[in-house]
């Protein structure tokens, strides 16, 4: 399995790629993922063409099982999110093999 991508490599890349400096790849780095979160917090999607789609979806409250004691325990409602890929990105990944 690859390394994980950080922050600082996103930056680097910008850094590299646009020509900005450092501090400001760093701060556009940050803009953008900060943008994407406070968009998902609001409860609206976010979609990056030819990447795909993050979401928030609304789960309500269950009846789980504990495996061990096989005890019913009730789950609360939440929040997740999910990312659907794109067919571009999917074709990507599958092309890479």
């Amino acid at each position: 399995m690859g390394a994980t991508i950080t922050r600082a490599d996103l930056s680097e890349a910008v850094y590299q790629e646009v020509g900005l400096s450092r501090n400001e790849s760093a701060e556009l780095v940050e803009s953008v993922l900060n943008e994407i979160s406070e968009t998902l917090i609001k409860g609206d999607a976010v979609k990056i063409s030819s990447f795909g789609s993050f979401a928030v979806r609304e789960k309500g409250e269950r009846i789980g099982r504990n495996p061990k004691t096989g005890e019913e325990v009730p789950i609360l409602p939440r929040r997740v999110l999910v990312f659907r890929a794109s067919h571009v990105l999917k074709n990507k990944i599958n092309n890479s093999l």
